[in-house]
């Protein structure tokens, strides 16, 4: 009897320690949600998991990752923004300013961190990137990638040096594409360059557009454009063919036939996003973390392709990239 009643004891004891143990971390959620899969949404995605794993929050234990696109449709951008709310999500990653916009109408009280917006304050997203409680939602802050128009224009003149007649395809019903090219178009005043825009409202009129270029430009330059993109190749074709330099603002354009590109690393935005995720998941207030704005360009040259299109880049450009394809 002594022996059990001791034995029952011990029991006690160690159900009693195992009450008072310190609870587990809770696991995080971490919801990244994209309105569609551009170019560079996935390598957005891989550095805001690089970033989390950095930190300590590997998929697994300490966090759970929901991935998720709408695919271009905004019912499902509705919805499963809707969802990672409900889910009780402790911060949410948006890719685009579509996604953005949803989420910031969507929730006050979870922190929304956005990537993949040029213009933030266009999108009514922020006020003053870069300074402390500019989140115009309150729980709104980000990260966007931009390279001031004027730079690029100087980036450009360095890779074609001559440079005065910048031929632009794009497609009006583009928004945030217009809005770019006017800015194109102020930067280009202060510094000698004229844009020559011609239309292309479907992708069947990319390479038609570029064709009217022809004797007109000394470059094409490409900025983010749906339909541009959708037919890149057309506009490779009349750029070897006319021996008219092709330059690209994104990696995409440089895979498919560019010989150069000047852009800003989706992967560095993505990381730099996923670094302010992590203050988020450290106990960050809500306004507490400023927006910020990935400013440094990186130039990729393909010698190939510039050889098609009539360019030899100079030692003091080769030297400079970050990347030359051979």
């Amino acid at each position: 009897m002594v022996l059990k009643f001791f034995s029952g004891l011990a029991c006690l004891f160690l159900l009693g320690a195992a009450g008072v143990a310190p609870a587990q971390a809770q696991q995080k959620t971490v919801s990244v949600l994209a309105f569609d899969n551009q170019p560079g949404t996935e390598a957005m995605r891989d550095g805001i998991r690089d970033a989390l794993k950095a930190g300590g929050f590997a998929q697994g234990k300490a966090l759970r990752l929901v991935d998720q696109s709408a695919e271009g449709d905004d019912d499902r951008l509705t919805r499963i923004v809707k969802k990672a709310v409900a889910d009780r999500s402790d911060v949410i990653v948006t890719i685009s300013a579509p996604a953005a916009a949803a989420a910031m109408a969507a929730t006050r009280l979870i922190p929304v961190v956005y990537t993949g917006v040029d213009d933030p304050a266009e999108s009514g997203l922020t006020a003053t990137p870069g300074t402390a409680g500019s989140s115009g939602g309150g729980n709104v802050t980000g990260v966007s990638g931009v390279v001031a128009p004027l730079r690029q224009l100087d980036l450009l003149k360095s890779l074609v040096p001559g440079a005065r007649r910048v031929g632009v395809v794009y497609t009006p019903a583009q928004a945030a594409t217009v809005q770019l090219l006017k800015q194109l178009q102020d930067a280009g005043s202060r510094s000698g360059v004229v844009l020559v825009e011609v239309l292309a409202p479907r992708p069947v009129d990319v390479g038609s557009a570029a064709r009217s270029l022809i004797g007109k430009v000394d470059v094409i330059y490409t900025v983010a454009d749906v339909n541009v993109s959708k037919a890149y190749e057309a506009l490779v074709k009349v750029a070897n063919d006319a021996r008219i330099p092709l330059v690209a603002t994104d990696l995409d354009g440089f895979k498919r036939g560019a010989m150069a590109a000047i852009f800003v690393s989706d992967r560095d935005v993505g990381l730099q996003a996923g670094r302010m995720v992590v203050k988020f998941l450290r106990g960050a207030r809500l306004g507490s973390v400023a927006p910020e704005v990935v400013t440094r360009p990186q130039i990729h040259l393909n010698l190939p392709a510039a050889q098609k299109q009539g360019v030899t880049f100079s030692d003091a450009v080769i030297k400079g990239a970050e990347r030359v394809q051979r």
